[in-house]
């Protein structure tokens, strides 16, 4: 791998990590609106350390371990930064069921997204999905079926990494929906009875909920767990500094979401097709990514100039 694919590589996850983020960084700055200065020091310079080093360092080494369990956690660590072709090796011939797992994690991220969540409408058809959200169910699990179908043939450990894949979207959903119900009572008065303390453990939570896409989306650049850790941790100082600084000017680019999910489905598919075995460049995954969210960061500034609003300088 040479130094400008390592850079595009860098900077691919870096700009996906802030970009599927951006739901995090609102409900942060809803949080640390109610909480005093200290504590708000303390979270965007503690809470950061927390977030590049545990979070997204612990994240990928258990993926990592879940995908490798015969290395156990001293070999999975040592592997992850290791340049020994035979230990490479071992890493690779896991990537399938690694890969498998996370392209569906994305793709039923996307389809969720598509058919049960509140969005603005930002490309023909999706007001039609969202009307269909019954169907939404039934459309995974015949996704599901057909994966799992295909990936037997090859492997049958890949039709399980496959199952897990769909597992860990619905546990993590249901994390993500306590979040949220809990950021609306604490939007209201229900912050009033809580200390610093308790929202800052609050934070961190839901700051590990969330980096899970990020982390899973992270394989589909690389399985290079160092470059994911400097993408993903310049990311998510990135998403710091939204949430102190810019968020309110973030929340006008109201196509960004759609553009973050639409680049999500994209890595989906790319991880699906890579554990079949298709040789998709290392540079792909990086260049949809900026491909996608900038046509939808285009698409909303022409929002804004259309509707006479602008973005204010901070």
């Amino acid at each position: 791998m040479d130094i400008l694919s390592i850079l595009l590589i860098i900077l691919g996850l870096a700009f996906f990590e802030t970009i599927t983020s951006i739901d995090n960084a609102i409900i942060n700055a809803e949080v640390l609106s109610k909480m005093s200065k200290k504590a708000r020091g303390w979270f965007l310079l503690w809470g950061l350390l927390i977030a590049v080093f545990v979070v997204r360092g612990l994240l990928p080494f258990l993926i990592m371990w879940a995908a490798n369990p015969t290395l156990g956690p001293m070999g999975v660590l040592t592997a992850m930064f290791s340049s020994d072709p035979a230990v490479a090796q071992a890493i690779a011939r896991s990537g399938p069921i690694l890969l498998i797992g996370g392209g569906v994690f994305l793709i039923f991220l996307f389809l969720h997204w598509l058919f049960m969540e509140d969005k603005r409408f930002g490309l023909p058809g999706e007001e039609f999905f969202k009307s269909q959200g019954i169907w939404f169910f039934a459309v995974v699990s015949i996704f599901l079926t057909a994966i799992a179908w295909f990936a037997i043939g090859r492997d049958p450990m890949m039709a399980f990494g496959a199952v897990v894949g769909s597992t860990a979207f619905f546990i993590v959903h249901g994390f993500k929906q306590n979040a949220e119900r809990k950021e609306m009572e604490m939007s209201g008065s229900g912050a009033a009875g809580l200390s610093d303390l308790s929202m800052l453990l609050y934070l961190e939570v839901i700051d590990a909920t969330f980096s899970i896409d990020g982390v899973v989306g992270a394989f589909a650049f690389t399985l290079a767990v160092p470059l994911i850790l400097i993408g993903n941790g310049i990311g998510a100082f990135v998403v710091r500094e939204f949430t102190v600084r810019n968020i309110e000017n973030v929340k006008k680019y109201v196509f960004l979401k759609n553009g973050a999910m639409y680049s999500i489905l994209c890595l989906g598919f790319i991880m699906i097709l890579d554990s079949f075995g298709f040789a998709i460049p290392e540079y792909a995954s990086p260049l949809i990514t900026f491909a996608v969210v900038g046509f939808f960061f285009w698409k909303s500034h022409e929002h804004l100039k259309m509707n006479g609003g602008a973005p204010s300088a901070s």
